[in-house]
């Protein structure tokens, strides 16, 4: 097997679509038109159905996602601020401070509800929710605002650690067809992807003098070290690839709230309970590599290695069916069977997610003197996003357009053929006992980590 990732790959050629007007006018344009709907409801989701106008559908303000979009509105506008020199505009009657006039106005008004949101404790997801765009509004404009209601969300979080089992309980239940776990006492379900949320609880610590904070994410991040990644054997023979242990996850994980016992892996978006569910592996990625980055402790920096390690093995040992291009745009389980091998079921938000991963991770290597794996997890991610623009960047693009009195519109490229992400081929849920199963569209935090993978090689010089 040919080892791509230790290839060189140029940024500034490979994912120059990350940087192009398209990117901008589409969430102008959805700023633009769905902001009637706040502070009620947030775009989630486009379908790619036929029947389908192509327009975002919007989910109710208190589900996870909701911060995502405004979260890439604020990226968007860290890029006219910061790298101005990134943004191609196709228009030179359209000038950059007319276009960042108008994003500054609309992050305001997209964040306003996120910050009212700051005090919930019904949910892990707070970091998803408050950190995309109340971090950015802080670190641009001084916004003490948002980073107040940063530190209150954090502390809202903290709420639901549970000290005898050292982590921070996810779901208060879990309900699908085949399995319920209603029991608060006996029962603590802990996904993978909370350890995404710890970087809301370092951020709060350092920033608001609160040591706790940082200590019980700490604690989260070694507990399921233990619940949820899997050891699997070194499958590479590669002189360029992790030599340590490798990693798959489960994505839920049902452990005992006064021992901190495991009782159960489960799966409740994946295909299976022992299955490798290929957003949950790029959350696992990510996440890690975001806790080393905080504590520098070698064991997360490990974990994120194998993990990355065996997810990058997977995409290079898919099925014959997955084709040559968007050959690294992961199936949306690894381990389900194909249904349809003409159109295997993917997930593009997968792929971004562990791109993002890949990149902190090659950060994290290039300072402790590891150049050959900062390279090639670089390289890698490089080559899966590139990978994702080929198969999944959606064709149908849109365009800026003057408007008057120094203002700034988007309109479809083309009349009458619109499709509002940025992605297609996003796998919410397909899970076969999951009371709501939906694949095959644009995602919110696709299009989030798409953009936030084009800024972060932006801070990292890249491109």
């Amino acid at each position: 097997m040919t080892d791509v990732f230790a290839s060189s790959v140029s940024a500034a050629t490979t994912v120059s679509e990350l940087y192009a007007e398209n990117i901008i006018a589409k969430a102008l344009r959805i700023a633009q038109t769905a902001v009637g709907a706040l502070p009620f409801a947030f775009p989630e989701i486009v379908p790619q159905t036929m029947e389908s106008d192509g327009t975002y559908n919007l989910r109710e303000a208190n589900f996870w996602t909701c911060g995502f979009f405004p979260g890439t509105l604020y990226l968007l506008l860290e890029r006219l601020i910061r790298f101005p020199q990134s943004i191609n505009l196709d228009d030179s009657n359209i000038r950059r401070e007319d276009v960042r006039s108008q994003l500054t106005t609309l992050c305001r008004t997209w964040s306003e509800p996120i910050r009212g949101m700051d005090t919930r404790t019904d949910t892990h997801d707070i970091g998803f929710i408050v950190m995309p765009a109340l971090r950015l509004d802080w670190e641009l404009f001084g916004n003490t605002q948002s980073l107040e209601s940063i530190v209150r969300a954090a502390h809202s979080l903290a709420t639901r650690y549970v000290p005898s089992a050292k982590a921070i309980r996810s779901w208060d239940l879990l309900k699908k067809k085949d399995i319920e776990i209603l029991d608060q006492t006996d029962n603590m379900i802990v996904i993978i992807d909370s350890m995404c949320n710890l970087d809301l609880l370092y951020y709060a610590s350092h920033h608001g003098q609160h040591p706790s904070l940082a200590d019980l994410a700490t604690a989260h991040a070694l507990t399921l070290l233990g619940s949820h990644l899997r050891p699997e054997p070194v499958l590479s023979s590669s002189k360029d690839a992790y030599s340590g242990q490798w990693y798959s996850t489960c994505h839920v994980a049902n452990i005992d709230p006064k021992t901190g016992e495991l009782k159960r892996r489960l799966s409740a978006q994946g295909y299976a309970h022992e299955s490798t569910w290929s957003r949950g592996q790029a959350w696992g990625i990510l996440g890690y590599a975001e806790t080393y980055a905080w504590t520098k402790d070698r064991r997360f920096l490990e974990a994120s290695c194998g993990l990355a390690e065996y997810f990058l093995y997977r995409l290079e040992t898919a099925p014959s069916c997955v084709s040559i291009k968007g050959r690294h745009v992961p199936l949306w389980d690894f381990d389900a069977p194909i249904e349809d091998e003409e159109s295997p079921l993917r997930d593009s938000s997968a792929g971004v997610i562990a791109a993002n991963g890949m990149l902190v991770l090659s950060q994290a290597l290039a300072t402790i003197d590891q150049p050959a794996l900062s390279l090639r997890y670089r390289n890698a991610a490089l080559r899966i996003v590139r990978d994702i623009l080929d198969f999944a960047l959606a064709p149908e693009k849109a365009r800026l357009v003057s408007a008057p009195y120094q203002h700034v519109r988007a309109e479809e490229e083309r009349s009458g053929v619109r499709f509002d992400g940025m992605l297609k081929f996003g796998t919410a849920n397909n899970n076969a006992q999951a009371r709501k199963r939906y694949a095959n569209h644009g995602l919110v935090y696709g299009d989030y980590y798409l953009v936030e993978f084009g800024n972060r090689l932006l801070r990292m010089g890249l491109h």
